[in-house]
């Protein structure tokens, strides 16, 4: 069963259409991924799924958004936290720079309920996953490494105890070894019983966590499948995970092997 199921659903910011008729379900405790370069509709497909377009100018055109069968495209986007949804934007902007570490976890906290003793073991697991933001409580998020940053991200997400997380591109600006160590820590929220929705260009990452993935081009999708096919679809290794065609590959590399004994022999 699906936990969310987008259907048809379309997005323009004025006249710019942004996407267009863009359905996919993320199951129930999975992980789903959604490919694509620059412009290509990813981050406003989390907008529109957790209701903050309008803070971005954009407007729905059409189409239908449900959470555990439940329609939820017509909600605030504090009722869409509250129904278990929630995102962590691109490039740790839920970070805020002048507050403590513990003040930003806290924040994270707001749209959730359960009083005191929810809170405390909302901020016992983030500290688990996270050990450095309880190392680093009382100091300001913007002296945080970038790695540290987007920790501080995911956490603060964590705090509304979500169902659904929609992450908008976690990897981006950082060193391939922290990437990996967000990708692992991703695992690990979704083995805890949280479906992902991971938007990401960090196509190699992706394919390797989701279950199942879609491309999107130019706001439509133009493919859709398991995601370790995917990864295996010549398409997809050309456009998105650098692999070129082999056979060209190995006939350019026994030219290039070639070249220094042609030369010495004609010399």
């Amino acid at each position: 069963m699906a936990a969310l199921e987008v259907r048809a659903l379309s997005v323009g910011y004025g006249p710019v259409r942004a996407l267009h008729e863009v359905s996919l379900d993320v199951p129930s405790g999975g992980i789903t991924a959604v490919l694509g370069g620059n412009g290509a509709g990813k981050s406003t497909l989390l907008r529109a799924i957790s209701r903050t377009l309008g803070f971005h100018r954009g407007t729905a055109g059409g189409g239908t958004v449900h959470f555990d069968g439940r329609p939820i495209g017509q909600l605030s986007a504090a009722g869409v936290v509250a129904a278990g949804v929630v995102q962590v934007p691109e490039g740790r902007r839920q970070v805020f720079a002048r507050m403590t570490v513990a003040d930003n976890l806290r924040a994270g906290a707001l749209g959730a309920s359960g009083g005191r003793k929810r809170y405390a073991a909302s901020l016992a697991e983030v500290h688990e996953l996270f050990p450095v933001l309880a190392d680093r409580a009382g100091q300001r998020a913007g002296l945080l490494s970038g790695g540290e940053q987007q920790m501080l991200a995911l956490g603060r997400g964590l705090m509304a105890r979500p169902r659904l997380l929609l992450l908008d591109e976690p990897s981006l600006g950082l060193a391939p070894l922290m990437a990996a160590r967000i990708g692992e820590t991703i695992q690990q929220i979704n083995a805890r019983g949280t479906a992902v929705l991971l938007v990401e260009q960090n196509a190699a990452m992706a394919l390797r966590l989701a279950s199942r993935a879609y491309v999107l081009e130019v706001g439509e999708v133009t493919l859709e499948g398991d995601a370790a096919e995917l990864a295996s679809s010549d398409e997809v290794r050309r456009r998105y995970l650098g692999v070129v065609d082999e056979t060209a590959a190995e006939d350019a590399g026994l030219a290039q092997d070639r070249a220094p004994v042609l030369r010495r022999w004609s010399a």
